[in-house]
């Protein structure tokens, strides 16, 4: 993460484009000491988190005269827009959800506070790779970890039985099980490669190594035409070349139909997708089963993260410390990890709320893998660090266009990947940024 210079430039010049909107909710306006009792307003997505708030409210939050007000909001880019937009004019709420990738586009722009005295103790409580997500590679805190996403190989049991199928424990078994596959049964796949979420390909190469946002003294670093990354985009595109997968997006009636009747029988995924599996694939109900993301060394063992979002506090918040309590709260107390689990159906960050009583039995989709939870868990802490940058968005959409367009060509995914790197560039350099070539 760049040091506190690139930290005022970038205060103004805005990552993403602010957007015009009513200001709904705003921080607190107190900066001196605590006088009374203390009001806190909670930007976030996450379903049921009135319920899990309440908890709070009720309990150490009455006590520390502290209550939180939950304003519920819609995610993604809309929600950092509104966030920035609200910052600007220095009302901003006193907690946000955000996601890992926007961090560093929040923190650019000055809107979120460094934490770090306020939250001491925590760090263990979290993975490494994931509680650097939200430290950004420096000394400070910016958010508390709230949920992860670490990625996983999800395969019809049935169907590998059937076929004689091994489940593969490297990228190179994984190309080996596909072609196996189409010999054996040529109307079916072993998967697709996908290129409307870009959160599968981003976490592929985190896997890989990849650091895609970097910093060199006053300047970032865009590394997305990598040597890691470049090794995952040609294996991907080596196999949709040669026809050894299917080539089509996921989410769409034609993929459901394909997982649900085997057309396809396995999905490289995260620990949310016994969720995605039910409505997409309600006919194989019991059929699937989990396993570690193939490696590219049979001799590591480490995986990506698709997904996850965490607490920040404002820095138009006049509540840091109190807000800061109630982020770590929210994201390490037991009773507060369940009740996400429970009302959010997230899968916690913290590593001890991973093998809770909400995660003694898997999920109703996977009954017959017991231990789906307990492996989840040792998954989970293999999970790499990443590297975000002010402008992830921008990468994201250039993901979409060229290699959606590449994987319907069979084309080169070099080339897609390259126009990535260029358009990621291109970009910070138009906001006013300092790259490093």
């Amino acid at each position: 993460m760049p040091n506190k210079k690139l930290h005022r430039l970038a205060a103004g010049t805005a990552a993403v484009a602010l957007g015009a909107g009513a200001l709904t909710a705003c921080g607190s306006s107190d900066d001196g000491a605590e006088s009374g009792p203390v009001s806190l307003t909670y930007w976030t997505w996450t379903p049921g988190m009135d319920k899990v708030v309440d908890l709070w409210n009720e309990g150490p939050g009455k006590k520390q005269r502290i209550q939180v007000t939950v304003k519920k909001q819609a995610s993604g880019d809309t929600l950092v827009t509104k966030i920035l937009t609200a910052h600007k004019a220095k009302k901003a709420p006193d907690l946000v959800q955000a996601e890992y990738q926007a961090l560093p586009t929040l923190v650019s722009n000055d809107a979120l506070a460094d934490i770090s005295a306020d939250v001491d103790g925590v760090k263990n409580k979290f993975a490494d790779g994931v509680w650097q997500q939200t430290t950004l590679g420096s000394d400070a805190v910016y958010a508390i970890p709230q949920d992860s996403g670490p990625m996983m190989f999800y395969y019809r049991e049935d169907l590998f039985k059937k076929y004689g199928l091994t489940v593969p424990t490297t990228w190179d078994e994984f190309a080996g099980t596909a072609r196996a596959l189409k010999k054996k049964a040529p109307d079916k796949d072993l998967t697709t490669f996908s290129a409307n979420d870009s959160g599968l390909f981003a976490g592929l190469a985190q896997q890989a190594g990849a650091k895609w946002w970097t910093t060199s003294g006053d300047k970032w670093k865009v590394g997305i035409d990598d040597a890691a990354t470049r090794k995952v985009a040609d294996f991907w595109g080596g196999l949709v070349k040669e026809g050894a997968i299917d080539n089509q997006p996921m989410y769409t009636p034609a993929w459901n139909k394909a997982l649900n009747t085997g057309r396809q029988i396995a999905w490289v995924s995260a620990v949310w997708a016994p969720g995605t599996l039910t409505t997409a694939a309600p006919d194989t109900k019991g059929k699937w089963a989990m396993a570690p993301l193939p490696q590219w060394s049979a001799s590591k063992d480490v995986t990506g993260s698709w997904g996850g979002s965490s607490t920040a506090v404002t820095t138009d918040s006049g509540h840091r410390e109190a807000a800061a309590k109630f982020a770590a709260w929210l994201n390490t107390d037991r009773d507060a990890l369940t009740a996400l689990a429970k009302e959010g159906g997230i899968y916690p960050a913290a590593t001890t709320a991973q093998t809770s009583e909400a995660f003694l039995k898997p999920p109703a989709f996977f009954a017959n893998q017991p231990d789906f939870y307990p492996q989840a868990a040792k998954i989970a802490g293999t999970t790499a660090p990443s590297a975000w940058g002010p402008n992830v968005n921008v990468a994201y959409t250039s993901f979409k266009d060229a290699f959606a367009t590449a994987a319907k060509n069979r084309s080169d995914f070099g080339a897609a990947l390259k126009t990535m790197q260029d358009d990621t560039v291109a970009d910070l350099e138009k906001q006013g940024f300092e790259v490093a070539r």
